[in-house]
């Protein structure tokens, strides 16, 4: 038997962050606004009568055979005996899976591009799966399961909710929470999609970085009562509320300034959520262009980046981009997608 499951990453337009629990509960009136992209995950599963698990990884370019033998409580939770496929051999436990697969899997983002790639991967391998087993699923328990395998896994702090949905349910999305709930609002038009894509570039930096550091750096500082942090993401919840207005009221052009100051109120929360290299060069493309904004994709301290830009400067800033050895990844915004129960 063969199954295939595919899943977009997501480009973060405003309230990255202000996901994390319980800060989306504290803070007022919290949004966090995405997008899910055509660069997606992919994953393949074939079924064999083989005693092992065969994983072939496009990411690391790479094939892992694991012996049904070695898969073990204590080698999937209590060592890295599995590695880099640490994340996927504690998804296939979830559904009692130790034998008999062969796997081909992929995130759809580079590595370390702030583009949540290996939770629309994690998401996508349980679409799958699930299509395996004939079996249905809820997407808010699906996303509860992989995002507490993920944050097992990284051990960096409280994780994200923002980075599983897109998978699930595409298009544009608005992320609230209430207690022990999380809501989405789907807000995708055809004209938002078009205007969105004529007005923002996505930039891969090529620079590493470490996310969950950042993350937890901010986190920390929030219930240490830390007056920038707090303001900070006050003003992202803000700026975050109005761009969902924004778009509610078809307001675009208000939507890509939103944007813009959201980036910019995101310095202040750590050290390092602008690299030197993607500051300097922002600068240096604001001084060449007028209403060009920038934003760090995720939490920032490498990875990629956003800029919004008007539509007639796009093919220039495209050619300073590759002048710079950055890279442009071109992407369109997927449709929603039907939800699956």
């Amino acid at each position: 038997m063969q199954v295939t499951s595919t899943g977009s990453v997501r480009v973060d337009l405003l309230g990255g962050t202000i996901d994390l629990e319980p800060i989306n509960l504290i803070l007022p009136n919290v949004t966090t606004l995405n997008v899910a992209t055509s660069l997606q995950a992919k994953v393949l599963i074939e079924t064999n009568k083989t005693e092992t698990i065969l994983i072939y990884s496009r990411d690391y370019n790479s094939e892992y055979v694991f012996k049904s033998e070695d898969i073990t409580d204590v080698n999937l939770y209590q060592s890295d005996f599995f590695g880099p496929m640490t994340f996927v051999m504690q998804i296939l436990d979830l559904f009692g899976f130790r034998k008999g697969l062969k796997i081909e899997l992929s995130s759809g983002a580079p590595a370390g591009s702030g583009l949540g790639g290996s939770s629309a991967m994690g998401m996508t391998l349980y679409k799958a799966l699930k299509k395996l087993k004939n079996e249905s699923y809820e997407v808010h328990d699906a996303v509860k399961k992989i995002k507490g395998v993920e944050g097992r896994i990284l051990n960096q702090g409280v994780p994200g909710y923002q980075d599983y949905y897109p998978a699930m349910l595409g298009g544009v999305l608005s992320l609230t929470a209430k207690p022990g709930e999380i809501c989405f609002e789907q807000l995708y038009t055809q004209d938002l999609k078009d205007f969105l894509e004529r007005h923002i570039t996505l930039v891969y930096s090529g620079i590493s970085r470490q996310s969950g550091i950042n993350n937890w750096d901010v986190y920390k500082g929030f219930f240490d009562k830390n007056p920038v942090v707090r303001q900070g993401l006050s003003t992202i919840a803000d700026l975050s509320y109005k761009a969902y207005q924004a778009i509610k009221d078809k307001d675009y052009t208000l939507l890509l300034d939103l944007i813009s100051e959201e980036g910019e109120s995101r310095k202040i929360l750590a050290p390092g959520i602008v690299p030197s290299e993607v500051e300097s060069f922002s600068m240096n493309l604001k001084q060449e262009f007028s209403q060009i904004g920038i934003k760090m994709c995720g939490a920032g301290g490498g990875g990629c980046f956003i800029l919004t830009h008007k539509e007639m400067d796009r093919v220039k800033i495209h050619q300073r981009i590759e002048q710079s050895q950055m890279q442009v990844l071109p992407f369109e915004i997927l449709s929603p997608l039907k939800i699956e129960q």
